[in-house]
């Protein structure tokens, strides 16, 4: 039986080497560059290989299509310029003589990172790697396809300022994409404009994943960075990355949205520094958050916010901000001490030398035990006054912590938040000891599970996904749902997402709401009959 590829125009089954569509007519022929994948070629018997799209110092990106559901997606090939003498007749990627090992190390390095990162989406923030194979003497990431534009575009299309308002709005997705990444030890040092995409239904998603030798001047690689947004440290292979790196990436694009402009490129900073801070750039910026993204953008590593927690607690709360941001006193210079310093310790010493002098005279005239006369003994207490404990269920901490008729008795100790569709946020859900119980201590202390409100997740955007990838991401974000099959007349990707009765980008209480999902069923697809040989005559 003769292999099949998806037409990568109408999703239509199609011989592979048929030079024209029999459905939708259009060509099958090659128009790929030299030296890229054929178009309409078949990859490990499962996609199909659809048009270049675009060539870095890693490999070659490509569109393609899932050949069993029919989706859509794109594939990343590793095929680094530096270390490929070209493709050989049959496909496969050559190594350049004596780069044989050097090749295969990169491309175990290419392999551990996608395959990382398919561990961990689909998440929040993040384009997600749907797989990842290995042929042609290379490997091949499979990466979702993200409908909508780059951050960069959209941003050369809407020129204008965005209020830290909209700014967060945008980057929180993205953002949490990025501690995502942390947590699982992986560094993405790419974040831009130009690998934020901003799917349809507005939410921002981060691509452009990359190895470290692409993303460092220097490497082996022929490397891609992105000036005002790159962190210094990438500039020089000598120099240690981390978490801090993709916090100035993060740092750079929300100056770049509130300012209006990208920040100086590091190289330039390194030479001298003339970032000008965002207030100056932008007045309506305020000064708090000004100082967030100058310490974010600070180009020591050492002096700048270490990891995307500190970074997105600073840009939400002032007063995080400023506990992040104030300036330690400054240390004595050269390593002396100063006059005023000196003069100080000196009147402490001489105040505690006094202090035990004294204490010494006063402990040789103090009476002994025996020329002391007989003691009285002590009047008996008043029996310890027993009280019920109220009921602060309902109440807000702020009510019963300021009440001075609860504070006068009671110490509050908040041992947990909790969400909660019941109660608001900050109201007390249980207590312990519970009300109505007795107790004599003047200040009993009361446990306190207080509510943190709602749990409200934003709605992902799932359309197009398969059944299963969709599960995962409405589990990770604890999205209750219910699925049911649609049918499907061929406009739509077998077992995938044709749409949600909430809407992308909706906050709803997840303890509260369940979603609906609809699954396209099987697509027919018509087959024509294999033409027959004419009768004998």
């Amino acid at each position: 039986m003769a292999e099949t590829i998806l037409c990568p125009h109408c999703l239509s089954r199609v011989e592979v080497g048929k030079e024209q569509c029999p459905f939708c007519d259009k060509p099958l022929v090659n128009s790929n560059p030299p030296g890229t994948l054929p178009f309409a070629a078949l990859l490990g018997r499962r996609y199909t290989v659809g048009r270049h799209i675009a060539t870095d110092g890693e490999g070659i990106l490509y569109a393609a299509v899932e050949n069993t559901g029919g989706v859509r997606v794109m594939l990343k090939e590793y095929f680094p310029v530096t270390l490929s003498e070209g493709r050989g007749p049959d496909g496969c990627v050559v190594p350049k003589e004596g780069r044989e090992v050097l090749f295969k190390t990169t491309r175990m390095d290419f392999a551990d990172l996608y395959r990382s990162v398919m561990r961990i989406t689909p998440a929040t923030g993040l384009a997600a790697v749907l797989d990842v194979l290995e042929e042609n003497d290379t490997v091949y990431a499979v990466l979702e396809q993200v409908s909508g534009e780059t951050l960069a575009h959209y941003l050369t299309a809407h020129p204008r300022c965005m209020t830290p308002a909209e700014a967060r709005s945008m980057l929180q997705p993205v953002m949490e994409g990025v501690a995502a990444l942390h947590k699982a030890g992986l560094v993405h040092r790419g974040v831009s404009p130009a690998n934020i995409l901003l799917a349809a239904g507005g939410s921002a998603r981060l691509c452009g994943y990359g190895t470290l030798g692409l993303r460092t001047a220097g490497s082996e690689l022929k490397s891609q960075l992105y000036d005002g947004y790159s962190a210094p440290e990438q500039y020089s292979p000598a120099e240690f990355e981390g978490r801090y790196t993709d916090v100035y990436g993060l740092a750079a694009v929300f100056y770049r949205l509130v300012t209006g402009q990208a920040p100086v490129s590091a190289v330039q900073r390194k030479v001298s520094d003339s970032l000008l801070a965002a207030q100056e750039v932008e007045p309506g910026v305020p000064g708090y958050l000004s100082n967030v993204l100058e310490a974010a953008l600070a180009l020591a590593p050492g002096d700048r916010l270490q990891n995307v927690p500190e970074l997105m607690g600073a840009l939400t709360s002032q007063r995080a901000a400023e506990s992040l941001t104030r300036p330690e006193p400054p240390a004595p210079r050269d390593g002396r001490i100063s006059a005023k310093s000196l003069f100080a310790g000196s009147l402490v010493v001489i105040l505690v030398l006094f202090l035990l002098l004294m204490w010494s005279i006063l402990d040789r005239n103090a009476p002994t035990a025996e020329s002391q006369p007989a003691s009285t003994p002590p009047a008996s207490s008043e029996p310890a006054q027993i009280k019920t404990i109220p009921n602060f269920v309902g109440l807000t901490f702020l009510q019963v912590n300021t009440d001075p008729e609860y504070s006068a008795g009671y110490r509050f100790d908040i041992v947990s938040q909790e969400y909660s569709s019941e109660y608001g946020n900050g109201v007390i859900i249980s207590q312990e000891p519970e009300a109505g119980t007795t107790t004599s201590e003047e200040k009993k202390t009361i446990s306190l599970v207080v509510s943190k409100g709602p749990e409200m997740v934003e709605m992902p955007n799932i359309v197009g996904f398969t059944r299963e990838s969709a599960e995962k991401e409405l589990t990770d974000n604890h999205i209750k749902a219910s699925f049911f099959l649609q049918e499907n007349n061929g406009d739509y990707a077998s077992n995938c997402v044709v749409y949600t009765d909430v809407e992308p980008g909706t906050f709803i209480d997840v303890n509260k709401t369940i979603v609906n999902v609809y699954i396209a069923k099987e697509r027919v697809v018509y087959d024509p009959p294999a033409a027959t040989e004419p009768p004998a005559e």
